[in-house]
């Protein structure tokens, strides 16, 4: 990745404001891997958030049910409404209660809230029995293999099919797809084979579409001017990143009359209804309840301070 820096001298004093957390990530079944801009480590992205322990308190609400789960130290808020996926890890359906031990996939590249505890809206939620059942829930490609290479599906006559939204499926509908995987036997081959006894296609994920990337990036031109002190900022203050015109975000966010909230990963931009979060290393970024992309992920390309591609400023001066 190609990267250089202009900053003049007389712009050092604004250098030291826009403080912004270091980045941390935890690894779960991967497809992608991010890179930590302290200390130049790839870790794994994982495509789904798994959540493990027990159900400690149950809360009503009005649209929706907030299950406390526990894992010794760590403590979960799991969220679940009649629409959700809860199955026992034989694939039957199953209804959480207090006491049930539990697994909680969650879409990992949705949108979350930064507040503590932590609180999930799972695609599939696993009431863990002491029966003899497995549960894979991934990212499956045309050959049915997992990201990993792990698992392998051999898909028969006795295989139940489903989609999370009721459409009939067929075998070939389950290429390139995330599922969920019931299986009660495996090889001990690399990968594992299984015939699965149910398969579930989450299809209320949308499939990403490949990006195009220029084969020779031209550099991004500096968006119209908001007002002097953000112009200021964005024509003295950048990073130039494979091509794309990086600038500070909290510094110009903050500008433009946006609060800035600090996450582990990077931040939450917001004002009035809108808000935005946007995640270190990572391209894709939540928009309200939506996501969108950058065509170059936000970095930490300066101590304390994350910069984000310049377009961003167009967004948030519409």
């Amino acid at each position: 990745m190609k990267m250089t820096k202009v900053v003049p001298f007389a712009m050092s004093a604004l250098l030291l404001g826009g403080a912004i957390g270091a980045p941390t990530a935890s690894a779960n079944e991967g497809e992608a891997t991010v890179i930590n801009a302290e200390t130049s480590e790839q870790q794994v992205q994982p495509i789904f958030i798994k959540v493990t322990g027990t159900v400690e308190n149950v809360e009503v609400r009005e649209n929706a049910t907030y299950y406390t789960v526990v894992d010794g130290d760590n403590t979960n808020i799991v969220i679940a409404n009649k629409d959700s996926l809860v199955f026992d890890n034989m694939g039957k359906e199953a209804k959480l209660q207090k006491g049930d031990k539990v697994s909680a996939y969650s879409y990992a590249k949705k949108p979350m809230l930064a507040i503590y505890p932590p609180q999930y809206n799972p695609e599939v939620i696993i009431v863990e029995t002491e029966e003899m059942g497995s549960v894979e829930v991934d990212f499956f490609n045309k050959d049915l293999v997992d990201t990993e290479n792990n698992l392998k599906l051999n898909v028969g006559e006795d295989t139940k099919l489903a989609s999370a939204t009721g459409k009939a499926v067929k075998v070939d509908d389950l290429k390139e797809q995330h599922l969920v995987v019931f299986y009660t036997i495996a090889t001990m081959s690399i990968p594992a084979q299984t015939p699965p006894s149910k398969v579930i296609v989450l299809d209320t994920i949308e499939k990403e579409e490949p990006v195009e990337v220029d084969p020779v990036p031209t550099p991004e031109p500096a968006p119209a001017p908001v007002d002097s002190a953000v112009q200021e900022i964005i024509n003295k203050d950048f990073y130039e990143v494979d091509g794309t015109k990086m600038v500070p975000l909290r510094l110009i966010a903050e500008k433009l009359g946006f609060k800035v909230e600090v996450t582990p990963k990077g931040a939450i931009v917001s004002k009035g209804a809108l808000s935005y979060t946007i995640t270190r290393g990572q391209k894709e970024y939540g928009y309200n309840k939506a996501l969108r992309q950058f065509k170059v992920a936000p970095a930490l390309l300066e101590s304390g301070k994350t910069y984000v591609p310049v377009e961003f400023v167009e967004e948030l001066t519409k």
